[in-house]
């Protein structure tokens, strides 16, 4: 595998910005073959206190792609939630327009819908499927480990928690009048019924520590997803927040790919 650093300038965000992208190392004969052939991708995406080199730091995400003749992009998106802030960055334009662009014109990954997954944990689990539901035409599955993907539970105030006004003014931030937020394209339960009504489908992996704080948020988009037609795969078992259980379950996202090895 071939890792490289990518430094470039955002039009979209206005600044300088950093991701890593992992390539299949291609032979000698390869290189000298005429046919180019162009690499499946995989997006993976960072939680909400790490950034572009966390999956790298703490698992062996190299290591375990080495096998899949995969391609793997790893963009940061800071605290954005990758959606176009109300205060900040346009970073839904960023990880959904600029970036694919951007790698597809340095590296020679498939534009096809048939290779293009994308995956994440936490905030990085909502915007997998955020991306996928969104544009389930050009992500063939996607995969979100103990993601925040109930937003209306995410915004929900907690006078409980001495944080919580803190935080909610920190999605306020992110996504302005939070109660514009259910139903609208930031909410993956709207996203996943008008997915469900159409042609074509992403397949959907979900998974979750039953010792995890976000459990029972991701329980309740399961249930819901469930009623949903879509192609949608489950798993729980014990685990926390932490990595740990995100490097043991990368693993089994890899395996689970509809890829062709």
């Amino acid at each position: 595998m071939i890792l490289t650093d990518i430094n470039f300038f955002s039009e979209t965000l206005g600044m300088r910005v950093t991701m890593n992208v992992i390539l299949p190392q291609r032979t000698l004969k390869d290189a000298q073959s005429s046919a180019k052939p162009k690499y499946p991708t995989l997006y993976l995406l960072h939680g909400h206190s790490d950034d572009h080199t966390a999956w790298q730091r703490w698992t062996s995400i190299e290591r375990y792609a080495e096998q899949y003749n995969l391609a793997i992009v790893m963009p940061a998106v800071h605290l954005s939630f990758y959606t176009d802030m109300a205060h900040g960055g346009q970073y839904w334009q960023f990880i959904s327009e600029e970036v694919p662009a951007v790698v597809r014109d340095l590296f020679p990954l498939s534009a096809d819908r048939a290779d293009n997954f994308v995956a994440g944990l936490s905030m990085g689990g909502y915007g997998a499927f955020k991306l996928a539901l969104t544009h389930p035409d050009r992500f063939a599955a996607a995969a979100s480990l103990s993601g925040a993907v109930n937003m209306n539970e995410v915004i929900k105030p907690n006078p409980a928690d001495p944080n919580n006004g803190a935080w909610l003014e920190h999605m306020r931030n992110i996504y302005g009048d939070l109660s514009k937020v259910p139903g609208s394209g930031n909410d993956l339960f709207a996203l996943a019924k008008k997915a469900a009504q159409g042609q074509v489908k992403p397949k959907l992996y979900q998974c979750c520590g039953t010792e995890d704080f976000l459990y029972q948020n991701n329980l309740s988009f399961r249930d819901y997803a469930r009623t949903l037609p879509l192609d949608l795969t489950y798993e729980e078992g014990p685990g926390e927040h932490n990595w740990a259980y995100w490097d043991a379950m990368i693993q089994k996202v890899l395996a689970w790919l509809p890829l062709e090895v």
